[in-house]
């Protein structure tokens, strides 16, 4: 029974996670908010005012941010990586 259910969660985020979870919703965000903003134009109707364009602006920064966050990662994985010693060759 032991082997069913640990006793404290695992903590598997890797370094770089969060910033790519919150660079996705901000790309998401930008995304809606850039549909909304040219739907007018296809419309016909008045266009949105500039702060609507402005909120469309966060797709670039959501996905710098995602950027971000898996470049950390890379970085992580590569000092990991580092730290662990090489295995000796056997010989034949």
């Amino acid at each position: 029974m032991r082997s069913e259910t640990p006793a404290a969660p695992a903590n598997d985020s890797a370094p770089g996670d969060g910033l790519v979870k919150v660079g996705v919703i901000l790309f998401a965000i930008g995304a809606v908010a850039t549909l909304v903003t040219v739907a007018p134009l296809f419309l016909g109707t008045d266009p949105f005012p500039t702060v609507a364009y402005t909120v469309s602006m966060l797709m670039g920064v959501g996905f710098l941010v995602a950027g971000a966050g898996v470049l950390r990662a890379i970085a992580a994985q590569r000092r990991q990586a580092r730290s662990v010693p090489a295995a000796p060759v056997q010989a034949r």
